[in-house]
């Protein structure tokens, strides 16, 4: 009997610091939830609703430098954008054909410009679907046609993903492309 009696007493107290232990606001818990769940979503979804294009400001036409401006009230795209600011003419772009382009790149998280080949009077070129730029750029100018401006919001899986060139890790890029030639 005595035995019976302190299995029981043992149980109470583990009951107790169970009870104990499961205390504290739901608050707590939901943080706990929310860190577990994965750090970089959270860091990244701060305003609760993702950008679009429409959120971009780009002015400047056809081979002008342009000017991009990124709002500060959404969150990055998780998925590649593509949107066509100024119709170009012709056949679309397809994989295998050659682009030459131009371009200007903002880096989202701190909105400044990155890179420019308007900046170097250059016009870049590459093979479309040929694995020569990241698969932002790959997937992005597909149907591209000569003479037009094509907005590119590329997130990072389909950008430099760990970082690369001074572009840092997880990092959504933005493009502004102008196809100087397709297919040429």
């Amino acid at each position: 009997m005595h035995t019976l009696g302190r299995i029981i007493a043992v149980g109470a107290i583990a009951a107790a610091a169970f009870a104990l232990a499961a205390c504290g606001s739901d608050d707590d818990k939901n943080t706990a939830a929310t860190a577990t769940a994965g750090t970089t979503a959270t860091a990244q979804a701060k305003y609760g609703r993702e950008c679009t294009a429409e959120d971009i400001g780009v002015t400047g036409g056809f081979g002008e430098t342009p000017v991009v401006t990124l709002p500060g009230d959404c969150d990055p795209p998780t998925e590649l954008i593509v949107k066509d600011l100024v119709q170009g003419s012709g056949p679309g772009a397809v994989a295998g054909q050659s682009l030459t382009m131009n371009y200007v790149l903002v880096t989202w998280s701190d909105k400044k410009k990155l890179d420019s080949s308007f900046d170097r009077g250059k016009p870049f070129q590459l093979n479309l679907g040929a694995g020569e730029v990241i698969p932002g750029w790959d997937q992005g100018l597909v149907g591209v046609q000569q003479g037009a401006r094509r907005l590119l919001i590329i997130p990072p899986n389909l950008g430099y993903g760990a970082g690369s060139g001074g572009i840092k890790a997880n990092e959504t890029l933005v493009f502004v492309t102008d196809a100087v030639g397709v297919g040429n």
